[in-house]
């Protein structure tokens, strides 16, 4: 899968994920497991919305350009991690000053923050910080990144 159809896949498989963390707070999990599982999370959150970009990416490589295009565009978003909203304007402005101006309205306000937000408590989790998140505030996150990645897709292979 490619592109679209595979930046569905892993917004379906989240989407589980998320059903499952419902359940502890409906079971009634002690806090602190809740709280675990929020910050798992939060990291396949900042994870989908890195791979979700990276795929869109390619894919508008595979649709305008020839192999060498592709192939260098793969090469350059292996690397693309830590995807805060600047991160996510010069790699789309790269491509071009319109994607970038584009994202600019895009990146603002609730959008930003949440984009932001991950990314940052991603970092205190993965270097043993204590990042505190609740359920709800990632199930909040990830409905904003969601409407990014969208809008994102819009841009790349409308």
């Amino acid at each position: 899968m490619t592109g679209r159809a595979e930046v569905s896949r892993l917004k379906a498989q989240l989407d589980a994920t998320f059903a499952r963390g419902k359940k502890l707070a409906v079971t009634g999990a002690d806090l602190e497991t809740q709280s675990d599982f929020a910050r798992y999370l939060c990291v396949l959150v900042s994870g989908f919305l890195e791979k979700a970009v990276t795929e869109l990416l390619l894919e508008h490589s595979r649709r305008s350009g020839g192999p060498t295009l592709q192939r260098f565009v793969e090469m350059n978003t292996q690397k693309f991690t830590n995807a805060k909203a600047e991160k996510l304007k010069i790699i789309l402005g790269s491509f071009s000053s319109d994607w970038r101006a584009k994202l600019d309205v895009i990146l603002v306000d609730e959008s930003k923050a949440a984009v932001d937000s991950v990314i940052g408590l991603r970092h205190q989790i993965a270097h043993g910080g204590s990042a505190s998140v609740t359920y709800s505030r990632i199930s909040e996150y990830y409905k904003r990144i969601q409407i990014v990645v969208d809008q994102i897709a819009d841009i790349c292979v409308p």
